[in-house]
């Protein structure tokens, strides 16, 4: 029966083969001009166009479908066919274009990101490519110059800077993330909700005077305007999200809904404590726009989310040491953590186009946060050796107990925060020509309370604070008389205000060198600010910001461009920055200056007939008054002192393209050197020093199913600097966390999509897209590590660096939906 059943899919899939047809064809553009590189799709079939913009394909005959033409710099036109069986079929088309016209110079959207230096991500692939945290910052993982070795956190660092350095927008609008937050597991959801997302810009350094004080980076989001009904789902074990849209008849009102509910108790199950954990991440998000005219436009962006965090753990076994010496920590808790994080957040912004030549902006937001972290947790550790006999019946068991003690943790810490912002914008264009300007000032109103400390003790004898001028304790071999206090205590209360004024002017040309293209861009930023509160008077300070970026396509045969990027660039300090290991804020901190320079390639060719593109950047920072930092988990606690200077240097490399047709994938490759000189004691690694990385992130589909999708994203970081104890001397800590791997795979089934021609009569034809999806998080289960929990032994004198594992090998499931 079942050699019957073979033979009858092989003589079928013969028969299926032979009955083919073929469309041929020429694609112009509206000059009437034959355009080359233009991708042509038929199902799973698909050409490019020749230098004669000549495309012939051979398709299914008897199939009802849609042919598809897409061009980088053109819109993309769709027709739907069936053809006979043989026939022979031509088909001219004229696709329109996509550019804006500055002057009587013509540059496509995509064309001039690339002269930026801007990596654009297709929010498609931000949808589809598999992560612990999905979304957007997920896919920036994947990047050279970004890392990350927390898969439960957003949050990112690039090229040696921290999170705190890299700047947001959503359409213009600088969004923020809450303040308390200590570990990637209570982040829950980022700012971006990805089903309202229209574009995805990032730049790693370099970028231009028009966006804000930051060291690192920018990644700059566009929201998109729906022209017609629609409603998408997304279900998983990890949660869901619904979002709807809808236009006006006239089109002058528009509005996109989104709703997300997220939930990572099936995540942090997975790791090496038992916990009872209940995380409720919850938020709702609306983009409404109004264009009354041609001249006018006003839209609203608004955001509320709760994040609610309740943590007891119960149990932690974790093993380390080596082969040789087999070590375990065994933790028995008690008490609980409750965590609360509370945003509100809404901006306006207008745009009035006074000609063809002047547009105006006026954006105004208010972000409100209000945060609460309460924990008492007390933990009583046992420290052995553990049996390392393979063929032993205890194996993996503690024998040996080499010390014993106990940790307890408190904390009743709460923030209300308030961020007031007003910026007006405007750009004017002439001939080749283009200024950009803009004022900007902002408000924060903090109130912080912050009650915490941590007892320790080892064989029940307490350990004091090792910084301050106590007794040593040598119990139990003698007594001691000195004061009790606790191994760690910070108390503080902070009303603070921060007033600042920043602005921007730039200037953007293009010309002809020659037969060479060239493009320049010059800009200067100003920051002015100054901090104030009860019993806080701080001095008014101001930094000037020089910036430009200079690009050269040379007339040559091979579609090269060479970019030189780079200038001064502050940034005054944020409300975290300015407050010290004792909780107390320092008004006068100064704002940390970085000298960059970015000298980048950008090579755009082709391979097996489909489009490639290698992107290689070469960047060297050096930073003064820097305030340094340490970092556990995505926690940051700085010194709020300006007594460093700093170093990063480094090469990025991108290669993007078709390696699947039809898709696009990427092989990323980074080096990063950064070191930092404290109080002039000599160089050591930053927190933040990650020498390699490697990111492979790709889509495939089977040749002989094209309906299942297969989505792999892949990142190699060596190992982070493991940190120090608290109030420890950085310099004593120079030791690694073990190398970051981790591959995140999804397999999905398409029913449906917008592409494919369906049945009038097919339940599919209520669907734009279908598919049912699985996903494995950390496919090879490896043991990767954040930080180290630091654990004391006042018998030997020993200290132990344990590793704080992530996540395991954790299975999903996925449904997406799209009306």
């Amino acid at each position: 029966m079942k050699t019957k059943i073979a033979l009858f899919f092989f003589f079928f899939s013969l028969f299926s083969q032979a009955q083919t047809a073929r469309i041929k064809g020429i694609v112009f553009d509206e000059n009437q001009q034959p355009v080359e590189g233009v991708n042509v799709t038929f199902q799973d079939k698909k050409t490019t166009t020749n230098e004669n913009g000549f495309y012939a394909l051979s398709i299914p005959a008897n199939v009802k479908s849609n042919l598809k033409f897409s061009h980088v710099s053109l819109k993309a036109a769709v027709v739907t066919l069936q053809l006979k069986p043989n026939e022979d079929y031509e088909f001219n088309i004229v696709l329109k274009n996509t550019t804006e016209q500055l002057g009587e110079v013509v540059i496509s959207n995509n064309r001039k990101k690339r002269v930026e230096g801007v990596t654009t991500i297709s929010p498609k692939t931000v949808r589809l490519i598999p992560g612990a945290n999905a979304g957007v910052e997920n896919i920036l993982k994947s990047l050279p110059g970004v890392n990350s070795n927390n898969e439960l956190s957003t949050q990112y660092g690039v090229r040696g800077g921290n999170y705190d350095e890299n700047l947001v927008y959503v359409n213009e609008i600088e969004v923020y993330r809450p303040f308390l937050i200590r570990s990637g597991q209570q982040e829950g959801l980022s700012f971006t909700n990805t089903d309202l997302v229209q574009s995805v810009d990032f730049s790693a350094g370099g970028f231009q005077a028009k966006y804000g004080d930051k060291l690192s980076s920018v990644l700059d989001i566009t929201y998109r305007r729906p022209a017609k009904f629609g409603a998408a789902l997304e279900a998983s074990f990890l949660g869901g999200s619904f979002s709807l849209e809808n236009a006006s008849k006239d089109q002058k009102w528009t509005y996109i809904t989104g709703v997300r509910y997220r939930d990572n108790r099936m995540l942090v199950k997975s790791q090496q404590t038992e916990i009872d954990f209940r995380p409720r991440f919850a938020d709702i998000q609306t983009y409404i726009t109004f264009t009354p005219n041609t001249r006018w436009q006003h839209s609203f962006l608004g955001n509320i989310s709760q994040n609610k965090y309740d943590y007891k753990p119960l149990v932690r076994q974790t093993n380390f040491g080596t082969l040789n010496d087999p070590i375990a920590l065994l933790v028995y808790y008690e008490g609980q953590e409750k965590d609360k994080y509370t945003t509100f957040f809404g901006a306006y912004k207008g745009i009035f186009e006074i000609n063809e030549n002047l547009v105006l902006k006026f954006i105004t937001s208010a972000y409100h946060t209000q945060e609460q972290e309460y924990f008492d947790i007390l933990g009583q550790y046992r420290l052995g050796e553990v049996n390392g006999n393979l063929g032993d019946e205890n194996f993996g068991e503690v024998e040996f107990t080499r010390g014993i003690g106990s940790q307890l943790t408190h904390a009743r810490n709460d923030l209300d925060a308030l961020i007031y912002n007003a910026e007006v914008k405007g750009s004017y264009k002439k001939d080749k020509d283009q200024l950009d300007w803009g004022v900007k000032y902002t408000r924060e109103n903090i109130r912080d309370r912050i009650r915490e400390w941590e007892v320790i003790d080892s064989a029940g004898f307490s350990l004091n604070n090792p910084i301050l001028d106590y007794p040593v304790n040598e119990q139990p071999y003698t007594s001691y008389t000195g004061p009790l206090a606790p191994y760690n205590s910070v108390r503080a209360i902070n009303f603070t205000n921060i007033d600042r004024v920043s602005g921007y002017f730039q200037w953007n040309r293009r010309f002809m060198w020659g037969e060479h293209e060239v493009f320049t861009s010059m800009g200067i930023r100003g920051h002015q600010w100054q901090v104030s509160g009860d019993d806080i008077s701080g001095k008014s300070q101001f930094t000037i910001s020089p910036r430009a970026q200079f690009a050269i396509k040379p007339n040559w045969d091979k579609d090269m461009l060479f970019r030189l990027s780079g200038g001064w660039y502050h940034q005054p300090p944020f409300y975290r920055e300015l407050r010290d290991k004792d909780g107390v804020v320092q008004p006068d901190v100064n704002a940390q200056q970085s000298i960059h320079v970015v000298l980048g390639n950008d090579y755009s060719f082709k391979m097996w007939e489909r489009p490639f593109r290698l992107v290689s950047e070469a960047y060297y920072k050096y930073l003064t008054d820097v305030n340094p930092y340490t970092l556990d988990n995505v926690r940051i606690r700085y010194q709020a002192k300006n007594n460093a200077v700093a170093y990063a240097q480094g090469l990025d490399v991108r290669l993007n393209g078709e390696f699947i047709p039809g898709t696009e994938s990427w092989l990323s490759f980074g080096y990063m050197k950064t070191e930092e000189n404290i109080d002039n004691r000599g160089y050591i690694a930053r927190p933040t020093d990650q020498r390699l990385k490697f990111g492979i992130l790709f889509q495939d589909y089977m040749p002989n199913i094209p309906a299942c999708k297969v989505y792999l994203n892949l990142v190699y970081n060596t190992g982070l600097p493991g940190g120090s104890p608290s109030y420890a001397d950085a310099y004593d800590y120079q030791l690694r966390l073990r190398d970051y791997r981790r591959a995140d795979v999804g397999f999905s089934y398409v029913f449906t999509d917008k592409i494919q021609a369906k049945d009038k009569n097919s339940w599919l034809n209520k669907f734009k897209d279908l598919s049912v999806g699985l996903e494995i998080f950390n496919m090879f289960n490896n043991q990767n590590a954040i930080t180290n929990t630091w654990v004391r032994d006042v018998y030997t004198k020993s200290q132990y660096g344990v590793p704080n594992y992530l996540t395991s090998r954790v299975f999903s499931l996925k449904l997406n939906a799209k009306l």
